[in-house]
C-alpha cells in the first residue's frame, strides 16, 4: 500500500506539471492551426489584390501553410518539454531522408516551380499532356490538377508534366476544327462546296479569322472526301464539331447534293 501511495503522490506531482503543459500545448496547437489558415487566406487575398496570376495563389499558399505547420509542431513539442534542438536534428536526419527516398517528389515540386517560372499554360487553359487532356483547374505544389471534358479530375505529376510534351490549346485563342464529310463521286464538286462554305459562313460559333476553308482531301473507294477546316474558341470547339456536321448533312439534303453510296465490284472468273 505504501508503494501504491507513492506511485499516487508521484503520478499527482507529475499530472500538476505536465497537465497545465498539455492543456496549453493542445490550445496553441488549435490556434496556431487556425491563425496559419488565416494567413495562407490573407496571402491568397494579398496576391489577388496584386494581380499576380492565379496559378500562383494556391501554391504559395500551400507552401506557407506547410512551413508554418512545421514550425508549429516544433514549438509544441518545446511545450511538452520535448528537447527542440535534438528535435530539430531529428527532422533534418528525417528529411535527408525523405528527400532521398522520395527524389520524385522533389522532382515534382521542381516541376511546378518551373511551371510557375515559365508559364507554358496557366489556371483556365486547356492543355493536352501525359495523353490527358483537359481544363487547368489548379497548380499546386506537387501536381497539375484537369478537369476533362467528361467532367473527370485527372492529377498530374509536375514532374513528368514539365518533362513531357504540353499542348496549349488556348494559347492563341483559337483552335481548328477538322471534320471530314463524303459525298458522291458524281456529284457538283463546286456545289458541294458553296453549300459547306453558306453553312459555316451562317454558324454562331465560326470564326471569320481564320476564314474557314473547304478543300478535297481524298478521291477513291467510291467517294470524295471534303477536308472542313472551320475555327472556333476553345470553349466552342465541340459545338462547331458536332453541329457543323449536322447543318452541312441537311444542307446537302435540301441542294441534291449525295452521299457516297457503298459499292461492291464482283468479277467471275471462269
Amino acid at each position: 500500500m505504501e508503494d501504491l501511495s507513492n506511485y499516487a503522490s508521484s503520478f499527482m506531482d507529475w499530472a500538476v506539471v505536465f497537465v497545465p503543459k498539455l492543456v496549453g500545448a493542445i490550445l496553441v496547437f488549435i490556434v496556431g492551426l487556425y491563425v496559419i489558415n488565416y494567413i495562407s487566406s490573407l496571402i491568397s487575398k494579398g496576391l489577388n489584390k496584386k494581380g499576380i496570376d492565379v496559378s500562383l495563389h494556391s501554391f504559395f499558399s500551400s507552401l506557407v501553410s506547410v512551413g508554418l505547420k512545421v514550425l508549429l509542431l516544433v514549438s509544441v513539442a518545446g511545450m511538452l518539454g520535448i528537447q527542440t534542438t535534438s528535435f530539430i536534428a531529428v527532422i533534418g536526419a528525417l528529411g535527408l531522408a525523405v528527400g532521398l527516398a522520395l527524389q520524385g517528389s522533389l522532382a515534382n515540386f521542381a516541376g511546378g516551380v518551373l511551371i510557375l517560372v515559365f508559364k507554358p499554360f496557366k489556371v483556365g487553359d486547356l492543355i493536352e499532356s501525359n495523353g490527358q487532356l483537359g481544363v487547368v483547374t489548379e497548380i499546386q505544389i506537387f501536381n497539375t490538377v484537369l478537369l476533362t471534358p467528361e467532367n473527370k479530375t485527372v492529377i498530374l505529376a509536375n514532374g513528368a508534366v514539365s518533362n513531357n510534351t504540353i499542348i496549349n490549346l488556348t494559347r492563341h485563342g483559337n483552335l481548328r476544327v477538322d471534320i471530314s464529310m463524303a459525298i458522291a463521286p458524281d456529284s457538283d464538286l463546286v456545289k458541294a462546296k458553296k453549300v459547306v462554305m453558306d453553312v459555316l459562313d451562317s454558324h454562331e460559333f465560326v470564326l471569320k479569322d481564320p476564314a474557314p476553308s473547304v478543300n478535297v482531301l481524298k478521291v477513291g473507294d467510291g467517294m470524295v472526301t471534303l477536308a472542313i477546316r472551320p475555327y472556333a474558341t476553345p470553349e466552342h470547339y465541340w459545338d462547331v464539331f458536332f453541329s457543323v456536321q449536322e447543318q452541312v448533312r441537311e444542307a446537302f439534303s435540301k441542294n441534291g447534293v449525295d452521299g457516297p453510296i457503298p459499292t461492291r465490284v464482283i468479277i467471275n472468273k471462269p
